[in-house]
């Protein structure tokens, strides 16, 4: 990129320019997304006018971008960890989270629907904050609560101390560890899952609206594994936030060969069929992908991709309703 003066403006135009080098790259395109982001972050403090950061920080992103799934076009899915819990600090990072959520939609990431931003207090505070907020969230018995935990297990850091995010997934996994009934708690927040596969074995597409034809990928099929494989690597206490380096970090645990049998090579070819999805104008296209535009052994592909992250879905709940 330009070694210029950087603006919002400026990084658009590069991002707008350069993103379609990766079609066919996945690790590519999660790097760009990544490269773009710190960008706007650099940008974001000097638009602050407040100097360097007070103290020690590490941004992270979350959601698809913690797990490097994102496709073209992706929302916002970020927090902030800071290190001193001073007034001082509080006053600057929650300014600085609302100058990098505006940053980041100017550039073409649209804000988070669910408000999972640095703007938001919920997902910018002390480390010492956090550690209470994550305390506070296992205590609970809120649905809303056990998202989140769930939210921030997919937490990747960005710019920052790893050290910051790793502590705080350890107080996750040690929880669970002394409180197992956790577990049980998460499986119960992702049980229900959409109907794809119909009684024939056809695929069920969408019926009606501007996605008629269409299965929604994202709830369809993504869904069943991140949320499975993230249940095991918070059992196992693995930090890793790909679901692709989570399951090679399970299968080396005997324990779990059978329940992953062609667990890797499916998600792989499910991220392929997402990067197939550049041709789109809204974040919500990326999810859709028309089945009559498939040949006869793509559709029996995605047959196998969804029934697979069906049978993983369901292995795991009774892995952890039996307490294995």
């Amino acid at each position: 990129m330009d070694t210029g003066v950087l603006t919002y403006k400026s990084i658009k135009i590069w991002k707008e320019q350069n993103i379609s080098k990766y079609k066919e790259d996945l690790s590519g395109l999660n790097a760009f997304h990544d490269q773009v982001m710190k960008k706007v972050l650099e940008v974001a403090i000097v638009n602050l006018q407040k100097g360097l950061p007070p103290c020690a920080f590490s941004w992270f992103i979350t959601g698809s971008g913690g797990r490097l799934e994102q496709g073209f076009i992706s929302d916002q899915d970020h927090g902030m960890i800071y290190v001193e819990d001073t007034e001082e600090c509080r006053t600057y990072f929650k300014s600085l989270g609302e100058e990098l959520s505006d940053g980041l939609a100017l550039v073409g990431y649209p804000y988070c629907k669910g408000y999972i931003m640095s703007s938001n207090p919920l997902w910018c505070k002390s480390l010492k904050s956090w550690k209470e907020q994550l305390l506070t969230w296992m205590e609970s018995e809120s649905w809303e609560a056990i998202r989140y935990l769930q939210i921030f297990y997919d937490a990747r850091v960005l710019v920052g101390e790893t050290l910051y995010i790793n502590q705080l997934k350890s107080v996750v996994y040690k929880y669970q560890l002394e409180q197992p009934n956790l577990l049980k708690r998460f499986m119960a927040n992702i049980m229900h899952l959409k109907n794809t596969i119909g009684p024939l074995g056809q695929i069920l597409v969408e019926r009606y609206g501007p996605y008629q034809g269409c299965i929604d990928l994202k709830y369809s099929a993504f869904v069943p594994y991140v949320n499975a494989i993230r249940i095991l690597a918070i059992k196992e206490g693995i930090y890793e936030t790909s679901t692709l380096s989570r399951i090679s970090e399970l299968v080396k645990k005997e324990k779990y060969t059978n329940l992953l049998r062609n667990c890797n090579d499916n998600f792989e070819l499910l991220l392929k069929y997402r990067l197939s999805l550049f041709k789109v104008d809204d974040y919500f296209d990326t999810h859709y992908l028309k089945i009559a535009g498939l040949s006869k052994a793509e559709k029996k592909q995605i047959k196998q991709i969804l029934k697979t992250g069906i049978r993983i879905h369901d292995e795991v709940i009774e892995l952890i309703e039996k307490g294995c």
